[in-house]
């Protein structure tokens, strides 16, 4: 987990998100780089319609104001923790950040500009999320084809000591697997949680999935547990923080895009609710 791209704003969810990505680079002397995107405002006239000039270019000096802002928090954080400014290309041992800003609609940019680092790391609001947020998740998921993880409003004090494994069978979850085997590896202990009742997809017992981790020399064991009166994502949530994990790793949207958005899901429940840091991917 050599890079890290964090998408950024001048909030205390963006903050938890960059100071939980310091925790990961420090581990890995890894590089964070804070991405702001703002946009030029987008004006519809109709026949007769007439939009100040005055009034677009007051618009413009705000978004820049918003990214001043931006800058400032994330240099704040950066700075009381020692972490110099380096320019990305540069080979150097520790960790190191940069910053960048680019002008368009954040889901977009983050969708293209993700697929050059090994991780991104956002916040979350864990009461919900809104639309433009969803958006530059799902983007992020879908068009950048890297993992993604979400980080409480609570920064955690370590990450990936113990990792659970939200397993149910599916090819996303697998993949999700591959590409977290670096925090696997070096996870003093693996928990493959699956739930009675849950989602599962025709495939690999969780056993299956221990062995194949114990194989790789990764301290695996698994566990089963009764969703009770809980929604399976949340029951996957409740297990894995009272079994003492540090992070959740789910494959996400395993059921349709189009199903999850009516009725819900396992993804969406975990992504609402969860007090861990969560791996996505798909």
């Amino acid at each position: 987990m050599r890079t890290i791209l964090v998408p950024f704003c001048d909030d205390d969810r963006a903050e938890a998100a960059l100071r939980t990505a310091l925790l990961i680079a420090r581990k890995y002397d890894g590089h964070v780089e804070g991405l702001h995107a703002w946009r030029t405002p987008q004006i519809i006239a109709g026949e007769g319609v007439v939009f100040p000039s005055e009034s677009l270019a007051r618009l413009t000096d705000e978004s820049k104001q918003f990214a001043a802002s931006a800058h400032q928090r994330f240099d704040r954080v950066v700075k009381g923790d020692n972490v110099p400014y380096r320019d990305i290309g540069t080979a150097a041992g520790g960790v190191s950040c940069s910053w960048r800003e680019g002008e368009g609609v954040e889901s977009e940019i983050v969708g293209d500009y993700g697929r050059l680092f090994n991780l991104m790391v956002m916040g979350r609001n864990e009461l919900g999320t809104s639309v433009d947020w969803k958006a530059t998740l799902e983007a992020a998921l879908f068009e950048s084809g890297r993992p993604i993880i979400l980080a409480p409003d609570t920064v955690p004090e370590v990450i990936g000591r113990h990792v659970v494994i939200a397993w149910n069978g599916a090819t996303e979850t697998s993949r999700t697997i591959a590409v977290a085997m670096t925090f696997l590896r070096d996870a003093e202990r693996v928990t493959v949680l699956t739930v009675e009742g849950g989602f599962v997809v025709p495939g690999p017992s969780a056993e299956d999935v221990a062995k194949h981790l114990t194989r790789a020399g990764i301290d695996a064991s698994t566990m089963t547990v009764a969703p009770g009166r809980r929604s399976v994502g949340e029951a996957f949530v409740y297990e894995a923080a009272q079994a003492g994990g540090d992070l959740l790793l789910k494959g996400a949207f395993s059921n349709s895009r189009l199903r999850q958005m009516i009725f819900g899901g396992a993804t969406r429940d975990i992504i609402a609710s969860s007090s861990l840091p969560v791996l996505l991917a798909r």
